[in-house]
């Protein structure tokens, strides 16, 4: 049985959590761009096209219910109140604004309340056409709203305000008032921009005194016009969609019910997925974006194809596209996803790309494609200078693997040369970077801890209805046996915890970071659903939660996430972050921990810790952090604003004085010196991006107090002479 014998693959933190925290705390400072990313992320999801193929939908849904009922950790009943959750999800999903949807529409989709149910056994999607239907008929009603609405001023005197707290907004009684929840979303978009604009008009006029600021209501027109035009692409971009983005959106409102972290993966997204827990794509190596029809090229990634090629630019518009010796392709107006199907390729093929160059000339250009490695997502390190010693930083984004090649490089395998790099560098300590890292593989994890601890167990792994199954580093040689700092944060999540976790129940290192961690205890398979049933066409993936595990203390980290043995305030400790925010995660329980000692390695280990902790708390730039993110937790509460210009204009300059009161927070800058490793002199001398790329990351690693901070209980802590690995299972 395919449970019962998989092999531990990937599992992460929700891409779409992270997605919305990018935003989280630019709400006050823009909130215009706030509602028009969230209707960006709602609306690229969707198609208004027909279903080409009602057979495969119908496959979809068997297949997964088998998989979900046979192989979930905690498989739920599909009843009535499994039902009204997917109803309620699917609705919020679809209609996250409440900009299309009428108290009357969900008054007629009432009646498949509890039917949902029913209809997913017997692969019925009559609650999910049935929403379509009425969606297709909103969405192109909106259009004109919007249209109609933008012709005309706003008038920015009336005193009104706009709620923008729609998880608890209701939907509209009727249509009238939907139109109303438009043109007050409009306005606010408008208002911002012509905010913006007027900023832009003072600042042309300080520059240059005989500048005459354009009138108000000619800003007023641009803005609506600015306003306009992104609605007027973003309908473009929704037109271009398909049905299968619009059904996955469906099935993930069923299958997250199970858990937060179960999600199915529509073909596209797995192979995305892909390219993220490996780090290595197959291409020319360059970002593309998808600009009034165009494919634009935004950034060539170094060392790729493309990059050694040299004729394709940033700014590049790309017109066809021709492999090898076939016929081009037209691929204006053509989707960025299917543009980028036929400019990507196997390793050694060729494409040729007629693009339009920044001189506006027309040219041909050759490209032989490669593997090319995404740089951002790999492990780096560097050497830290302070008082007079070195010691090593290491950063890393994430636990990547490709399971299609056991060959190529990971997590585990980089993190050993880069200690190995360091170690040459004579260094008397390391301290890893773990923040904001959401986890990956659980095998570079165990592998990881194993570097630095003789041969001991460093997770237990549970399936359901099972025993629980203890991961050991079975490697006896030790990569590093001087002193170790992790530092994490809230966003700290799955593999980065079980590391965190292990090192510190084994008392190897120093953790130290916000409260806690994210609280991630899951473990998810990626299982391709053709292997479950012999379908011509690609039906996909489910990323399936299948195991739990826990630290070898017994301890789970599901919902409490690793403490760390020093914690510092920072800009989300006031902020509800992590699992237990999410709908429907697994809970917290303990099992039987697994026969190990901690290490007798530290001379002066509680000492430090104590010693920090009380750092911290006198620090006044500390203090600053602290008081700065309870102004921020203030500001999120806050869901109401004034659509009045003058009023919206007064409310942003007191709270942009209260953000002056916090600038010394983010000036902070070290003393310690940070430099690249001997190692990567010689490359970082021909790798002109990498090493642009390198002197930004030591720029800010000065400016980062939690990285001064770690650096110095690195340096107060003291091992034991001979102290010895004791780590038995």
């Amino acid at each position: 049985m395919y449970f019962s014998s998989v092999v531990e693959k990937p599992f992460f933190l929700h891409q779409s959590f992270l997605s919305e925290l990018k935003f989280m705390f630019l709400f006050k400072k823009n909130k215009t761009f706030v509602l028009l990313f969230v209707m960006c992320g709602f609306l690229f999801g969707f198609s208004t096209q027909n279903n080409p193929d009602p057979q495969k939908d119908k496959v979809l849904i068997g297949v997964l219910r088998y998989i979900l009922k046979n192989g979930h950790y905690e498989p739920k009943t599909l009843d009535d109140a499994f039902s009204k959750a997917v109803f309620k999800n699917f609705i919020d999903e679809m209609d996250p604004m409440r900009r299309y949807f009428t108290q009357r529409d969900l008054q007629e989709f009432s009646t498949y309340k509890t039917k949902i149910d029913d209809q997913l056994k017997r692969e019925d999607f009559e609650f999910y056409e049935a929403v379509m239907k009425k969606f297709e008929l909103r969405f192109q009603e909106s259009k004109s709203y919007y249209k109609e609405q933008l012709l005309l001023p706003f008038d920015f005197d009336k005193e009104e305000t706009i709620d923008v707290d729609y998880e608890t907004l209701e939907f509209a009684k009727n249509q009238k008032e939907l139109l109303d929840y438009w043109r007050k979303q409009l306005k606010l978009n408008t208002l911002s921009k012509l905010q913006n604009l007027s900023i832009q008009e003072n600042d042309k006029k300080e520059e240059d005194s005989t500048y005459v600021k354009k009138p108000f209501v000619t800003l007023e027109e641009e803005a609506r016009g600015k306003t306009r035009e992104y609605l007027d692409e973003l309908c473009k971009r929704i037109e271009k969609l398909d049905h299968t983005d619009w059904f996955a959106t469906y099935t993930n409102c069923i299958v997250e019910e199970f858990d937060p972290h179960t999600t199915y993966f529509a073909p596209k997204i797995k192979e995305q997925f892909d390219i993220n827990i490996s780090g290595t794509i197959e291409g020319i190596g360059a970002r593309l974006q998808e600009k009034n029809d165009y494919t634009k090229i935004v950034e060539l990634i170094s060392g790729g194809p493309a990059w050694k090629q040299g004729e394709l630019e940033v700014g590049d518009i790309i017109l066809k596209v021709a492999q090898a010796d076939e016929e081009s392709k037209d691929i204006v107006g053509m989707r960025l996803e299917d543009a980028i199907k036929l400019i990507k390729g196997k390793k050694g093929t060729e494409v040729i790309l007629t693009v339009k160059k920044v001189d506006k000339t027309i040219r041909k250009i050759s490209i032989i494609r490669d593997v090319v490695e995404l740089e951002d997502t790999f492990v780096k390190s560097c050497i830290a200078l302070k008082n007079g010693k070195k010691y090593g930083v290491i950063n890393l984004p994430k636990f990547y693997i490709n399971f299609n090649d056991v060959t190529s490089r990971d997590s585990g395998k980089d993190m050993a040369l880069e200690i190995e790099k360091l170690k040459k560098e004579n260094i008397e300590g390391i301290l890893i970077d773990l923040r904001n890292n959401g986890g990956g593989s659980l095998k570079t994890a165990i592998e990881i801890g194993g570097l630095f601890i003789e041969k001991g167990p460093i997770v237990q792994v549970k399936y359901r209805d099972n025993d629980p199954s203890v991961k050991s580093d079975e490697d006896p040689n030790v990569q590093w046996e001087g002193p170790l700092v992790i530092l994490v944060n809230e966003l700290s999540a799955s593999a980065s915890e079980i590391l965190a976790a292990a090192m510190q129940d084994y008392k190897r290192a120093v953790v130290i970071g916000s409260n806690q961690t994210y609280g991630k205890g899951t473990v998810q398979n990626v299982i391709p659903l053709n292997k479950y049933y012999n379908y011509p066409q690609d039906l996909g993936a489910i990323k399936l939660t299948i195991q739990k595990f826990y630290r070898i203390n017994g301890g789970s980290t599901q919902l409490e996430g690793v403490r760390p043995d020093i914690k510092t305030p920072g800009k989300y400790s006031y902020v509800k972050i992590g699992e237990r925010e999410q709908s429907n995660p697994l809970k917290w329980d303990k099992i039987e921990k697994v026969s190990f000692s901690p290490l007798n390695f530290y001379k002066n280990r509680e000492e430090v810790i104590r010693k920090s902790t009380s750092r911290i708390a006198k620090s006044k730039k500390f203090v600053m952090i602290n008081s700065y993110a309870k102004f921020l937790k203030d500001g999120k509460d806050n869901n109401s604003f004034s659509l009045n210009y003058k009023t919206s204009e007064e409310e942003q300059n007191k709270h942009e004085k209260k953000i002056e009161a916090f600038n010394e927070v983010f000036d902070f800058h070290s003393s310690i010196e940070f430099k690249n490793p001997q190692k990567e002199i010689d490359l970082i001398q021909t790798d002109t991006v990498l090493a642009s790329k390198r002197a930004a990351w030591h720029q800010s690693l000065q400016k980062d107090i939690y990285i001064e901070e770690s650096l110095q209980v690195l340096s107060e802590l003291k091992t034991r002479q001979n102290s010895g690995y004791i780590a038995r299972k």
